[in-house]
């Protein structure tokens, strides 16, 4: 079974964070627009221009590395099972950098004086710690399925093995030992 709600979310996010990262780059609006996206509507900054190169640049990079990364941790769910090491490596890079991400959003809000910030990152995060939990589940309980299935076929050889054992004894029958029976 492929992981269905595994490869949802990370193309979500990676289209998510991939839309940030475009708005963010578009000449007239910038990183007001990708925060008003967000939910956040941006009356004035204190300190420096929100359109300048110096905070478009850096946090358009920051977004575009987080869809990146969760367009791999998509790929990477098509590619691996749940059971190869390092399976869920690519998943946990992606949500800890969208995670560090949406903080420097967060404090590089509040240091130009941009109100309601707070509540859209939490709710932001909120969303992304419902995912990673929902996928981090969905991959666990895949593996356990195999796990169980795993168990289930040593539990049915082994009582075969019992079973045919059983018979020889009962028959006479040369066991495996080549010696014959009792």
């Amino acid at each position: 079974m492929r992981h269905v709600l595994t490869s949802f979310l990370s193309v979500h996010w990676a289209i998510v964070f991939g839309l940030l990262a475009l708005i963010c780059i578009d000449g007239n609006r910038g990183v007001a627009a990708a925060l008003g996206v967000l939910g956040v509507a941006v009356e004035s900054a204190r300190l420096i221009n929100l359109e300048n190169i110096v905070v478009v640049a850096p946090l358009a990079t920051a977004l575009l590395v987080v869809a990146v990364l969760f367009f791999w941790a998509f790929v990477d769910t098509l590619i691996n099972d749940a059971s190869s090491p390092g399976a869920d490596s690519v998943i946990r890079i992606a949500f800890i950098s969208a995670s560090g991400v949406m903080s420097m959003i967060l404090i590089g809000g509040a240091a130009q004086g941009i109100n309601g910030l707070f509540m859209v990152v939490a709710v932001q995060l909120a969303a992304l710690l419902a995912s990673y939990v929902a996928m981090l589940a969905e991959r666990r309980s895949v593996a356990a399925l195999d796990e169980d299935e795993f168990h289930a076929t040593a539990h049915s050889m082994a009582k075969a093995a019992a079973h045919n054992s059983l018979l020889s004894l009962i028959s006479g029958r040369t066991g495996s030992n080549g010696k014959g029976g009792r």
